[in-house]
């Protein structure tokens, strides 16, 4: 089967898929393609005015073919052979098969003869590869070209529409919304594309091509019952029409983009022209500005006052501040404007703007330099005029400042100098005087310069002719005589100070002398006085006996005391007379104490009253102390005797206690004496009782002659009759355990020696540890468990000791533990006889009431075969004599 195949080289145009012949003999893919290819020729031709019907037969003398090169490319082919004959007609088509070759274009198996034989499938083949090659090989989107860049192209035109979903160039066009949206895309005018549905496609396809072919000179190339009929459309017959509409918006684009250009070159032109009348302007008001300026500027003309100096220097001010910054702003953009004018003229290849004569930018620069050099000028003029009278008016200123400050100084001074305080004055305020007036001398030759100052300043003015010279003249002609005045005064006064100062300092000396002497005098005198009214407290005859020896020494110093006191006066009187003999008008008393001589000679009587008094209180108080020196002395010699007899006893008590020897009995018959011979001595007791009631009568609060208290005696005795109750009771109830339980008068002593001998410390009582190291000597095997047991048998109190009778109690119970159920089998057959239990008529007559009631009430009826009315059994008998524990 022959194809053809359309290739490009270089890489110019990708391969073209091989011409299927069998495609070709579908006469409806033929039809699309006969129809579609003969309309994109015909709208080639058209514009050389001629046009084809039947492509196959109207090509064959290749005339037409070269003609339809020559449009589509622009260039002119070989001319054409005119003849009729076949060999004309090769020779044509070859010349356009050859120009087709050199756009690039490789021909394959399509030859002239084929084409002049009227081959219809060879010849639209031809004309396909003609269209690849001037309709869409040229086409470029975003890096793709030909087939695939216009494909890409209708997908970025009919993305925004609903239902447009282009992915190829067949039946992605059957419902015709695909070119329907190209034509909106770009003339939305021309197609109300939201009254479209996608369920018509012929009205869709017809709207297209009837839009086109009137509206964007695109001819009819296909019908669209001819697209709707077909399940596939021929995709080159769609790509054909495809790349007209294409081609048709591409030059309608190209025409808009080369508008747009015209009018945008025209718009920078009229924008360059009215920069120009924009710089033309600015440039003649700045330059008439500058013009006015100046003249204001050069104006030198002095004023008179400070206030018109300062008036121009503010309009300066207000010309820098105000009027020059938008001038200089002008100036500025008028630069930059200038500037801009000319890169835009450069940019648009325009000749360069030439402003006016004398608006050139170097001629508003120039006037601009001279505009500053005048206001450099006129400001420095400004600065050295206000300084010129800035001086006058700052010396006149400082002129008076300065005779106001020394006016006011000077103010009240020359009354201050002619006061005559000083007559009244003490000493030290005499001095304070002087000091004052020193400091006024120092403070006045401070002043001395500037009396010279304003006399200079003055001098100044009068060599400048300032205005007001007569008044400043006068002014300093009167401070200047004030201040010869103030001399004058400030030295009489100082010589009245000093005058006045030295015969004070004679009167200080003495008053100074006599406050040294009076003060120690007066202080001595109010010692004595107190120590003499002082209520003394002695509890010893030595206390009593060191007082009185230390009055005497004090009346042994009272001759001396008067000799002093007689000085005293003597200075005092002095004082008088020397106020007496110069007429010195004192203002006060001593300053240096208020103590006077009538504060001395009345405080000296006082103390010669009281000596006496002071002698008969140390005497009756020497009485009073030898009373209580004998109530000490025999409470003392009572209670060395009694409290180490006391003493003697508890020890006895515990050695009678501690010791083994005899029975318990004879113990206990030994300590019932001891306590019948210390109630015996109760008397001696109370007899020191009494005692010490007489000593705390005497308010006597301690005791040389004895270490014992009434307290201590108290407490002795109280122990001693405890201790010997309490050792008695001991000894009882060792008596009654041991009949209880059974314990022999050797097992007594046994327990007794071990028990002593792990009382380390001899306390009667055993801690923790001594107890179970005796108990481990004894044969005790135990644990933790088992001693914590114990203890609390014999500690039930938990207070960590173990006293011998609940040592005796312990021991009892563990040694009667192996034959006491012995001992109440042997009891119950001795009562009971041969008889399995005992009547309570039988306890009453063998026992002894109390113990017979006491069983009776806790035994149980015996309830045997053999049981009688009153019958208890064995059992209830031994608990209730035994309790449950012990059997």
């Amino acid at each position: 089967m022959d194809h053809y195949d359309s290739q490009q080289t270089n890489d110019y145009m990708q391969p073209e898929e091989d011409w299927d012949r069998d495609m070709l003999l579908d006469p409806a893919w033929e039809k699309q393609q006969r129809k579609t290819f003969t309309a994109w020729c015909n709208s080639h031709l058209r514009k050389a005015g001629t046009q084809i019907e039947n492509i196959e037969e109207d090509f064959r003398d290749g005339l037409k073919l070269m003609l339809l090169l020559e449009v589509i490319s622009g260039e002119r082919l070989a001319k054409p052979e005119r003849g009729k004959m076949r060999v004309h007609k090769i020779s044509n088509v070859n010349k356009a098969l050859d120009f087709i070759a050199s756009k690039g274009v490789k021909l394959v198996s399509i030859g002239a003869e084929e084409i002049v034989d009227g081959n219809a499938k060879m010849t639209l083949g031809m004309i396909w590869t003609i269209i690849l090659r001037f309709a869409i090989q040229d086409i470029s989107v975003e890096e793709t070209s030909a087939k695939e860049g216009l494909l890409l192209w209708c997908q970025r035109k009919t993305a925004p529409y609903k239902n447009v979903n282009i992915q190829n160039f067949h039946i992605s066009w059957k419902d015709g919304l695909g070119f329907c949206a190209l034509i909106h895309r770009h003339r939305p005018e021309l197609i109300d594309y939201g009254k479209l549905r996608k369920d018509d496609p012929l009205t869709n396809l017809n709207t297209a091509f009837d839009v086109a072919e009137k509206y964007l000179d695109i001819p009819k190339m296909l019908d669209a019952e001819d697209i709707v009929g077909t399940a596939r459309p021929d995709e080159k017959a769609i790509m054909t029409y495809v790349s007209s509409f294409y081609h048709a918006f591409s030059g309608a684009q190209k025409a808009e983009t080369a508008a747009n250009r015209i009018c945008k070159v025209l718009a920078v032109n009229q924008e360059n022209e009215q920069l120009m009348e924009d710089y033309e302007k600015l440039a003649s008001d700045l330059l008439e500005w500058i013009r006015r300026t100046i003249p204001w500027l050069e104006n030198r003309a002095p004023e008179n006052t400070m206030q018109a100096m300062q008036q121009k220097l503010e309009d300066f001010r207000d010309y820098r501040r105000l009027h020059k910054p938008p001038k200089v702003q002008e100036k500025c953009q008028l630069e930059i404007n200038f500037n801009t004018l000319q890169t835009k003229l450069r940019l648009s290849n325009r000749p360069a703007f030439m402003p006016s004569e004398g608006r050139m930018v170097s001629d508003i620069n120039n006037a601009w330099g001279c505009l500053e050099q005048a206001e450099k000028g006129y400001e420095e003029w400004l600065l050295n005029e206000i300084r010129r009278l800035e001086r006058l008016d700052h010396l006149a200123e400082k002129f008076r400042q300065k005779a106001s400050i020394h006016e006011a100084w000077t103010d009240g001074k020359e009354a201050m100098l002619q006061q005559k305080d000083y007559e009244t004055a003490t000493l030290s305020e005499i001095k304070a005087l002087l000091k004052k007036h020193e400091a006024f001398e120092s403070d006045l030759a401070a002043h001395q310069d500037r009396v010279e100052q304003i006399a200079a300043i003055a001098q100044e003015l009068n060599e400048l002719d300032y205005y007001d010279s007569p008044s400043v003249n006068a002014r300093c002609q009167k401070i200047c005589d004030q201040w010869d005045n103030l001399g004058a005064l400030t030295q009489k006064r100082r010589e009245a100070l000093e005058r006045t100062e030295k015969l004070l300092e004679t009167i200080d000396q003495l008053y100074l002398e006599y406050a040294k002497r009076a003060a120690p005098f007066n202080n001595w005198m109010e010692g004595a006085m107190e120590d003499l009214q002082d209520t003394f407290i002695v509890h010893t005859i030595e206390e009593i006996q060191g007082l009185t020896t230390a009055h005497e020494q004090f009346k042994a110093t009272l001759p001396d005391a008067d000799k002093e006191r007689l000085a005293i006066l003597g200075i005092h009187n002095e004082v008088s007379k020397i106020v007496q003999t110069y007429h010195v008008n004192m203002a006060g008393t001593n300053p240096y104490t208020t103590i006077t001589p009538q504060e001395i000679n009345g405080k000296w009587d006082h103390v010669r009253q009281l000596v006496p008094r002071r002698d008969q209180a140390l005497t009756e108080e020497h009485a009073r102390q030898q009373h209580n020196e004998r109530l000490r002395k025999q409470f003392g010699a009572q209670a060395n005797v009694i409290g180490p007899w006391i003493q003697t006893k508890m020890e006895e008590i515990g050695r009678i206690s501690i010791e083994m020897h005899g029975t318990l009995e004879d113990q206990l018959s030994h300590l019932r004496q001891y306590e019948k011979s210390i109630i015996n001595y109760k008397p001696k007791i109370d007899q020191l009782e009494g005692d010490h009631q007489l000593i705390q009568e005497a308010l006597i609060f301690d005791n040389k002659h004895t270490n014992y208290t009434m307290e201590h005696i108290r407490v002795g005795w109280e122990q001693l009759l405890t201790t010997i109750a309490r050792t008695i009771n001991e000894v009882e109830n060792q008596i009654l355990t041991r009949d209880a339980k059974g314990i022999s008068q050797e097992q007594m002593n046994e327990f007794r020696a071990s028990f002593n001998h792990f009382d380390r410390k001899k306390t009667g009582m055993m801690d923790t540890d001594d107890f179970r190291a005796c108990l481990i000597s004894m044969g005790y095997n135990m644990g933790e468990a088992e001693f914590a047991r114990i203890m609390s048998i014999v500690d039930p109190n938990r207070l960590g000791v173990v006293t011998f009778q609940a040592f005796i109690d312990f021991m009892s119970r563990e040694t009667a533990d192996t034959d006491t159920a012995d001992q109440v089998m042997a009891s119950f057959k001795i009562l009971a006889g041969d008889k399995n239990y005992i009547t309570v008529d039988e306890l009453r007559r063998e026992l002894p009431p109390d113990q017979a009631e006491y069983c009776i009430a806790r035994m149980a009826p015996y309830s045997g075969p053999d049981a009688v009315p009153g019958a208890l059994d064995y059992m209830s008998f031994s608990t209730a004599l035994y309790g449950e524990s012990d059997l």
